[in-house]
């Protein structure tokens, strides 16, 4: 189901986010978002945000998004990376059985 957004806020604290919604994935984005990039006003953590960007178009440029029902994993760092992978190993049937297996034997091992 495609939602359009209203508003969106760069890393807010818990208690200032307006949702319990988060952006994810990846963006098809019209030119005029690249023209407020350029603009290079610096919002959270002092950085250049491509949120902020988006938003600062959401009144001409509309932005649509879908609501993710699933295991989200975060490959931005090497523990969620790897997570991902093995999920997609144990979850494929060439090669789930090895996979699991090694993971086993990996577990004995730790007890040990």
């Amino acid at each position: 189901m495609l939602a359009r957004a209203r508003g969106l806020v760069e890393k807010p604290t818990p208690e200032e986010a307006p949702s319990t919604l988060s952006v994810i994935g990846r963006y098809i984005l019209h030119p005029a978002v690249f023209d407020a990039l350029e603009q290079r006003q610096r919002g959270a953590g002092g950085e250049i945000q491509l949120t902020d960007a988006i938003a600062r178009t959401l009144d001409r440029i509309p932005l649509h998004g879908a609501r993710f029902v699933g295991t989200r994993y975060d490959c931005g760092n090497k523990a969620g990376y790897v997570a991902a992978i093995i999920d997609a190993a144990l979850a494929h049937p060439e090669t789930a059985a090895e996979v699991y297996a090694h993971l086993h034997a990996l577990v004995g091992r730790r007890a040990a």
